[in-house]
């Protein structure tokens, strides 16, 4: 049994899970999925991956049992304690021979892939190499469990009509908390206007479509002479706008892993991808994280 712990937001939600169901795949196993960290009412993520056709059901006692790990559920101090140990002598092995696997680093681990036991995955896993052996089995799993919104299928019916660009812009606590801004920092709008003079030198027409959760920013600093229409509202929900952006032909990404996805699904074979070569504002090799058919600015 894989057992991946969920945190973060959706786009983390979703490389988390299909680091799990890739090794449940190789592994002819069952992914089960840990989602304690959403219990906390002071954390502002919610848990998404139930809106999309994922095949992994969430964890539970027994299934910690199973797998010799202490509940990870369970936040007592005793269990705690217990895990801090199990995490030093499991430490001393090579680390696909763990049952508690924690992330080493935030490049690509090939390592990981070797796991062929039961264990419990705590990380982020932000590289398309953890997955990549079953692509298509994560494309037919990231799509839409109920049907879109009347709002969200007006907005894949113009994206589809035309050359679209989606541009996503991330602000929101990237601006406003202190910590949050510190580590991730944030696109400049000369990283926006250099990508927006790459797609026209490209594509004739393009219309872009921007998904922020600071519209009025956007409205207020984005110039072009192209068509730019404003998608993101309250009553189209985050995992909405992910199709929608992924329906996009082309995308210019955020420092974000949630724009990441729109255009890592996005299935057009002659996509522009635009990323911002500085992912982090601390000091993080991202070499594995940005596919090598995408362009970095």
């Amino acid at each position: 049994m894989i057992i991946t712990r969920l945190s973060g937001g959706i786009g983390n939600q979703l490389f988390q899970y299909a680091l799990g169901r890739n090794l449940s795949f190789k592994n002819k196993t069952e992914l089960k999925i840990e989602i304690s960290d959403f219990d906390d009412s002071k954390n502002p993520r919610i848990y998404k991956l139930d809106t999309f056709n994922v095949s992994a059901v969430l964890a539970n006692k027994k299934d910690f049992k199973k797998t010799g790990l202490p509940n990870m559920k369970n936040k007592n101090f005793l269990n705690r304690i217990i895990r801090k140990i199990l995490r030093i002598f499991d430490g001393r092995k090579p680390i696909y021979k763990r049952k508690f696997v924690i992330e080493p680093y935030f490049q690509f681990c090939p390592d990981i892939l070797k796991i062929d036991a039961s264990c419990y995955l705590s990380g982020v896993w932000q590289s398309e190499k953890y997955f990549k052996d079953i692509e298509k089995v994560m494309r037919k799993e990231f799509t839409l469990k109920n049907k879109p919104s009347v709002g969200a299928e007006n907005w894949i019916g113009k994206v589809r009509e035309c050359d679209s660009v989606s541009i996503h812009i991330r602000r929101g606590d990237y601006v406003n908390s202190q910590k949050t801004n510190q580590f991730h920092g944030v696109c400049s709008l000369e990283y926006y206007n250099e990508a927006i003079a790459l797609i026209v030198q490209k594509i004739a027409n393009p219309v872009f479509f921007v998904f922020s959760d600071d519209i009025a920013w956007a409205r207020a600093n984005l110039k072009t002479r192209y068509s730019i229409e404003y998608v993101s509202d309250k009553k189209i929900p985050d995992y909405e706008e992910l199709i929608i952006m992924s329906r996009c032909k082309h995308n210019i990404l955020a420092n974000s892993s949630f724009s990441w996805w729109g255009a890592w699904l996005n299935e057009n074979p002659d996509k522009i991808v635009i990323a911002p070569k500085k992912w982090f504002a601390e000091n993080i090799d991202t070499k594995d994280l940005i596919p090598p058919s995408w362009v970095r600015l």
